[in-house]
């Protein structure tokens, strides 16, 4: 049998402590299990039974505080991953995820499909606005993309078109070299490519030329 040798606080997370088994490091855990399991400095442990059951006791909070987190708001695997890694090993995570993803508690490609339609049906964004609000999310690189290649570019172009008449409402009155360049501007801003910006200062301004730089 082994024997706990020593059960120390940790210095920067006051809520956990480390056990150390015959003298060596044995795992990092919740200060509050050591008295659920009543762990004592000298008592005799079965190393691996212990561990077993603690690892399970880490999952399960582990576990409540993502589904905690996932409660206020849909998250994607990579921010689940970082909310947890602070508190938890990277076996607990992993196993947390796994569980995660089996139930579609977190799933990358409805988030990604969800975020696309939102930022196309409610806030008009552009394809390079969406790229980066999706990436902003930590979601893959290869779903990002599939995500993005189902964004029809006829509605885009209408978003855009829509926001560019507004904006166009708003500077009528200016100069029209500053208002093709603050539209132009604006829409950039929204995340739309410059061919679709060129659409729609040409169906905006009579004569695009004149007002180019």
């Amino acid at each position: 049998m082994a024997v706990i040798t020593k059960i120390e606080a940790q210095k920067r997370k006051e809520d956990r402590v480390n056990i150390y088994v015959d003298e060596k490091f044995f795992m990092a855990i919740y200060k509050e299990l050591v008295f659920t399991f009543n762990l004592k400095k000298g008592q005799e442990i079965d190393p691996n039974n212990l561990k077993s059951i603690l690892d399970n006791e880490m999952y399960m909070k582990a576990k409540n505080k993502a589904l905690s987190i996932l409660s206020k708001a849909s998250q994607s695997e990579k921010q689940i991953r970082q909310k947890l890694s602070s508190d938890y090993e990277e076996d607990t995570i992993d196993m947390v995820i796994e569980f995660l993803q089996k139930y579609k508690f977190v799933d990358d490609e409805d988030l990604a499909s969800r975020i696309v339609n939102t930022n196309v049906n409610l806030n008009k964004y552009g394809k390079n606005k969406i790229k980066q609000n999706l990436y902003n999310k930590g979601i893959d690189k290869n779903i990002i993309e599939n995500a993005i290649d189902e964004i029809d570019i006829d509605k885009e172009f209408e978003n855009a078109l829509y926001l560019g008449k507004k904006r166009y409402d708003r500077l009528k009155n200016e100069d029209p070299r500053k208002a093709y360049q603050k539209i132009g501007n604006h829409l950039a801003y929204k995340g739309f490519n410059y061919d679709i910006i060129k659409k729609v200062l040409n169906k905006l301004f009579n004569d695009v030329d004149e007002y180019s730089c």
